[in-house]
C-alpha cells in the first residue's frame, strides 16, 4: 500500500484565492475522462471478469494446445503399430475355388473329343507360433466330370485333409527373434508415451512462463499508471505554483515532459499486456484471441532451498527424454540380437501329412477321410547358405555400431541433464536472493522519493529531482516484480527438468 505523502508546506502560505484556484484545478483533473491505459487497467480490475488461475490455464492448455494434440496422434499411431505387430500371429483363413474345362482328341484311342470338367475348392487356416514356425491346416474338394464312357467314376470326387509345419532351425529360429517385432512395438508405445509426457511438461512450463509474463505485464502497467498519476499531480501543482509565483516556467516544462514520458511508458506497457495475453491464449486456446482474460496473480512460493543431488536423482528417474533414450537402446538391443541370429544360414524343417479319398459320392468321399486307405506325408530340410554371409555380417556390425552410438548419446544426454539441473538450481538460488535484494531496493527508492517530495514541498528541491526519484521508484518496483516473475519461471524450469510438474498440478498419466 502506498504511503500518504505529507501535506505540501507551501499550501500554508497560499492566499485564499490561490487555494481556490488549486482546488478547482484538482477537481478538473479528477473529472477528466480515463486515458486508454487507465481504461485498460479498470477493465482488468477485480470483479470485471472471473479470476484466471494458473491451474485453470494449465488444464486448458492440456485440453486445447495444438502441439500436445499433435503429439497425441503419434502416441495413438504407436498403439496401432503394436496392434499390427501382434496381428502377425492372428490366424489367417484362406479360401480358393475355381472351375476349368478341357477337351481334346486322343489319337491313341477311338475316343474323339474327350471333355473334362473340373471344379475345385480349398479351405485352409494358418497360424504363426512364437517359435518361428508356421502351422497350416487345409481341406480340399475336387469334382471331375468327363464324357469318357470308360471312366469308372463319373463324376469323381476327391477330398483331402492335410496338416503342415515349417520350422526354422537356425536363422529366424527362437521366440526372441520371432517376437522381436512385438517387443519392439511395445517399447515404441512406451517411447511415444514418454514423448507425450515430455510435451506435457514443456506445455506446462511454457504456460507457467506465459502466465507469469502476463502478471508482470499487467502489474507493470499498474506501476506505469501510478507513475503517470504522480507526474500529472506534479504538473498540476507546478502549474498552480506558477500562477502564484512560487514555481517557474522551467518547472512546469519539466513536469510536462515527465507526464509525456510517463504516458509513453504506459502505451508501451499496454502493448506488452496485449502481446502477453495473446501468447497465453495461443497456448491455452485455439483461435480465441478475442477472449477477455480475467485477473491474474503470482501464486505463492514455498520457502525451500533447491538441492542439486535431489533434483538430479529425480531427473534421472522421471525425465521423459532420458527415459525415452533408454527405451530406444532396448529396441536397438533387440535389433542386435536379431542380427546376431541372422548371421546363421537358413535351415528349415518342413513336414506335412494328410488323408485323401476318391469316390463317386460327395458324402462318401468326406466320410471316408479319417479311416480311408489314402494318405500322404512329407519331411524335408531346406538349407540356404549365402557364400561368406557378408551381407548378414554387415547388418550385424551396423546394428552393433548403432547400439554403441545410442549408448554414447545416452551418456551425452545424462551429462547435459546434469548441466541443466545445475543451471536450473543455480537460477532458483540466484533469483531467491534477487527477490530479497529487489524488495529492499524498492523500500529504499520509496523512502528516497518521499524524502525528495517532502523537500520539494518545502521548496528545497526541484521538479527535476522529484521526477528522477519517481523514475527510480518506478524502476525499483518493476525490478522487484521482474525478480518475482524470474523466480517462478526458474522454479518452473527446474520442475520441468526433474519432472515434478506433473505431481505439482495433479496431472494424471
Amino acid at each position: 500500500m502506498q504511503r500518504l505523502l505529507p501535506a505540501p508546506t507551501y499550501l500554508k502560505r497560499l492566499t485564499p484565492r490561490a487555494f481556490a484556484q488549486l482546488a478547482a484545478l484538482a477537481l478538473s483533473v479528477a473529472l477528466l475522462p480515463l486515458s486508454p491505459a487507465q481504461a485498460a487497467l479498470a477493465k482488468s480490475a477485480p470483479g470485471s471478469t472471473a479470476p484466471l488461475t494458473l491451474q485453470a490455464c494449465i488444464e486448458r492448455a492440456l485440453d486445447k494446445n495444438f502441439g500436445l494434440a499433435i503429439q497425441r496422434f503419434d502416441a495413438a499411431n504407436a498403439l496401432e503399430s503394436l496392434t499390427i505387430a501382434r496381428a502377425d500371429y492372428d490366424p489367417a483363413l484362406t479360401l480358393t475355388t475355381g472351375r476349368s474345362a478341357s477337351q481334346a482328341d486322343n489319337a491313341d484311342t477311338s475316343l474323339v473329343g474327350t471333355r473334362n470338367d473340373n471344379f475345385s475348392t480349398r479351405l485352409g487356416v494358418s497360424q504363426k507360433i512364437p517359435t518361428g514356425a508356421t502351422l497350416s491346416l487345409s481341406q480340399s474338394l475336387n469334382r471331375r466330370g468327363t464324357n469318357n464312357a470308360f471312366a469308372l467314376m463319373n463324376p469323381a470326387y476327391t477330398a483331402d485333409l492335410s496338416l503342415s509345419v515349417s520350422q526354422p532351425l537356425l536363422r529366424g529360429a527362437g521366440s526372441r527373434v520371432a517376437l522381436a517385432s512385438i517387443r519392439r512395438a511395445e517399447l515404441g508405445t512406451e517411447i511415444a508415451s514418454l514423448n507425450t509426457t515430455a510435451r506435457i511438461l514443456q506445455v506446462v512450463r511454457d504456460t507457467e512462463a506465459a502466465y507469469y509474463s502476463l502478471v508482470y505485464a499487467r502489474e507493470s502497467l499498474k506501476v506505469r499508471n501510478q507513475s503517470l498519476d504522480l507526474a500529472q499531480r506534479l504538473l498540476a501543482e507546478n502549474t498552480t505554483r506558477l500562477g502564484t509565483g512560487v514555481a517557474t516556467n522551467l518547472d512546469v516544462l519539466q513536469a510536462e515532459v515527465g507526464v509525456e514520458n510517463a504516458r509513453r511508458s504506459v502505451l508501451l506497457a499496454e502493448q506488452t499486456v496485449r502481446d502477453a495475453e495473446d501468447r497465453l491464449l495461443n497456448l491455452i486456446g485455439q483461435f480465441e484471441f478475442d477472449e477477455a482474460l480475467g485477473e491474474v496473480s503470482l501464486p505463492p512460493t514455498a520457502t525451500f532451498s533447491p538441492d542439486y543431488a535431489i533434483s538430479y536423482a529425480l531427473a534421472l528417474k522421471q525425465q521423459p527424454e532420458y527415459r525415452a533414450a533408454t527405451e530406444s537402446i532396448k529396441q536397438l538391443q533387440i535389433d542386435l540380437s536379431t542380427a546376431r541370429r541372422n548371421r546363421l544360414p537358413s535351415l528349415d524343417l518342413n513336414a506335412a501329412g494328410g488323408y485323401n479319398t476318391r469316390d463317386a459320392s460327395l458324402n462318401r468321399a468326406y466320410n471316408r477321410l479319417p479311416d480311408g486307405d489314402g494318405y500322404s506325408w512329407q519331411l524335408d530340410l531346406a538349407l540356404r547358405f549365402p557364400w561368406g554371409l557378408r551381407a548378414e555380417r554387415a547388418r550385424y556390425n551396423t546394428a552393433l555400431n548403432t547400439l554403441r552410438r545410442e549408448e554414447t548419446r545416452l551418456r551425452q544426454i545424462e551429462q547435459n541433464l546434469a548441466l541443466d539441473v545445475r543451471s536450473a538450481v543455480r537460477s532458483v538460488e540466484t533469483n531467491l536472493a534477487s527477490v530479497s535484494i529487489s524488495r529492499k531496493a524498492t523500500e529504499l527508492s520509496t523512502r528516497q522519493y518521499e524524502l525528495e517530495r517532502a523537500r520539494f514541498d518545502a521548496g528545497l528541491s526541484t521538479s527535476r529531482r522529484v521526477l528522477e526519484a519517481q523514475d527510480d521508484l518506478e524502476s525499483a518496483r518493476v525490478a522487484e516484480l521482474q525478480a518475482q516473475v524470474n523466480l517462478r519461471t526458474a522454479m518452473a524450469e527446474l520442475n520441468r527438468i526433474d519432472g515434478t510438474s506433473l505431481a505439482l498440478y495433479n496431472i494424471a498419466q
